[in-house]
């Protein structure tokens, strides 16, 4: 039955977000209150996802470094100085919102995408490779590069957010690697296939209410919230456009662009919305908010354009993510 409705869940994924930022907008006054669950959440959501990997990913790391600090250059470099750009060009003045627009792109890359990349037949140890990597280094990453990019304009409690993605993202993370690793990957099948449905269930939650959170910023529709959406999907567009065309550019093979593609252009932006929620005021966190409408329509449409169909055996596979 779990299986089933994970079948189910996975039909309607990229619907999944921007429904619940709509439904938590609308039933703010009865859910608001109920904000302190995000990080615990979040933090199962983490353990769920992490227990298809194991430290063997590390080696594949170290065998394949050229391809993964690609995606890290495009992670952690490349994006952020675009929509630090784009939102000096767009916002010129607005220190939230620009710090929304940067934070949407200096998370973590999204734990999502080794859905879409098994999907479409990406480099599968690449992309854990990556996401391993990126979510262990992010409670540094993420208040450094902020700090370089806002500076004072936005007050931040930088060991607290570090704190926070230790104990929602670390700490969750290596747990489900270590019950992997001393199972021998059994655990898999006998725990993170049930917790599969559980662990979409909790996307859906987690963005209700940070939806709910930023509702008043939402609720009242003014050309300054059209302009930032418009804003925040196209960067989240070039995201995609650019790492598809770097890869090509860099005359990797097909799995590798299907990996580099997805990886770049998605963000785990749960764990964004957490983080904006919990250390900023709402205006920054309504960018990233925002971001959830687009990031897995976005995909799909990608998917599509790196032009190969999903197989069964594909679908088969990411039951188990």
């Amino acid at each position: 039955m779990l299986i089933k409705i994970n079948k189910q869940l996975e039909k309607v994924m990229p619907l999944i977000t921007p429904t619940c930022v709509i439904l938590g907008v609308l039933l703010a006054a009865y859910i608001r209150d109920l904000s302190f669950l995000i990080p615990w959440i979040f933090a199962f959501m983490t353990f769920s996802g992490s227990l298809s990997s194991n430290f063997q990913s590390l080696k594949q790391a170290v065998s394949q470094p050229f391809p993964i600090l690609i995606v890290m250059v495009i992670l952690h470099i490349f994006m952020p100085l675009w929509a630090f750009a784009v939102g000096h060009l767009t916002f010129n003045g607005d220190a939230h919102t620009i710090t929304g627009l940067v934070l949407g792109m200096i998370i973590p890359t999204g734990i999502t995408s080794v859905i879409w990349v098994t999907i479409y037949k990406g480099n599968l140890a690449i992309t854990l490779s990556v996401i391993l990597i990126d979510t262990l280094l992010s409670p540094f990453i993420v208040p450094f590069t902020l700090s370089l990019f806002v500076s004072q304009k936005v007050e931040m409690d930088i060991f607290s957010m570090m704190n926070g993605l230790l104990w929602m993202v670390v700490v969750p993370s290596i747990v489900g690697m270590i019950l992997n690793q001393m199972t021998k990957g059994r655990i898999q099948t006998s725990l993170g296939t049930k917790l599969a449905p559980f662990s979409k269930i909790a996307l859906g939650v987690v963005v209700m209410l940070n939806g709910a959170v930023i509702a008043p910023h939402l609720r009242n529709i003014n050309l300054k919230l059209i302009w930032i959406g418009v804003v925040v999907f196209f960067i989240a567009f070039t995201g995609y456009l650019f790492s598809l065309f770097i890869g090509r550019i860099l005359k990797r093979d097909r799995e590798t662009i299907v990996a580099i593609t997805f990886l770049g252009g998605m963000r785990n932006i749960s764990a964004g919305a957490v983080i904006a929620v919990t250390y900023f005021p709402a205006s920054v966190a309504t960018p990233v908010i925002i971001g959830m409408l687009f990031q897995q329509v976005l995909a799909s449409l990608f998917g599509w354009v790196l032009g190969k169909k999903p197989s069964k055996r594909g679908y088969k596979k990411r039951l188990a993510s």
